[in-house]
């Protein structure tokens, strides 16, 4: 048996994860559960870690709310950042002390993944030093990571650009780096990408990074 679990909630609004994936965490503290892989979409909404405030966003909230667009305080790492459809979330829920209590190292280790699937695509990517996520050529970010950790569980985690619209982007200063652009795995291949193409290849990875 494999050591993660993975579910896939499809298309979710924010807040509704975010509620599900605290409960999930207290299960998985309670040893009742048993480490979680969550893949998502969500509806478009910004998001604001611990590290970052509403100074990075670069429109009137107002025009935001008539766009339908939640700016949303949270309570993982890093700083700002945008999700909306076509962009594959990965929730991944899980019991370090099952694998190894270094958060450092499991944030690293979701980099490795990423950029191992993006290399199925003929995508060659790499880290930027120091900041996290995933990047093209040191200029674009691909895929941003924020985690959480409770009594070494984690929550939060990536957000890979597939083929979502990146003009949402421009609604912000992503992950407070104002001299970085964003880009998406179509942009980079020039053509769609199969949404659950990419799932399975993410599922292969990651069952074979935590067996």
């Amino acid at each position: 048996m494999p050591k993660i679990l993975i579910e896939d909630w499809s298309l979710i609004p924010f807040r509704e994860a975010w509620t599900r994936q605290e409960q999930y965490v207290r299960e998985i503290q309670q040893g009742i559960r048993s480490s979680t892989l969550i893949f998502c979409e969500h509806p478009s909404v910004l998001t604001i870690g611990r590290e970052g405030g509403e100074h990075h966003v670069t429109v009137d909230p107002d025009v935001l709310a008539m766009q339908g667009i939640e700016v949303i305080p949270i309570n993982r790492g890093g700083d700002i950042t945008a999700h909306n459809p076509g962009q594959l979330i990965g929730y991944p829920l899980f019991n370090l002390s099952e694998f190894r209590e270094d958060l450092h190292w499991f944030l690293r280790s979701i980099e490795d993944i990423t950029i191992q699937v993006l290399e199925e695509y003929g995508i060659s990517s790499g880290r930027v030093d120091g900041k996290t996520g995933v990047w093209i050529e040191n200029e674009r970010k691909i895929c941003a990571i924020g985690l959480h950790c409770s009594r070494w569980v984690t929550s939060h985690g990536f957000a890979l650009n597939v083929y979502n619209d990146l003009s949402i982007f421009e609604t912000i200063i992503p992950c407070g780096i104002p001299d970085k652009e964003v880009t998406s795995i179509s942009n980079e291949v020039g053509n769609m990408i199969d949404m659950e193409d990419l799932k399975e290849k993410c599922r292969k990875a990651y069952y074979e990074y935590f067996k």
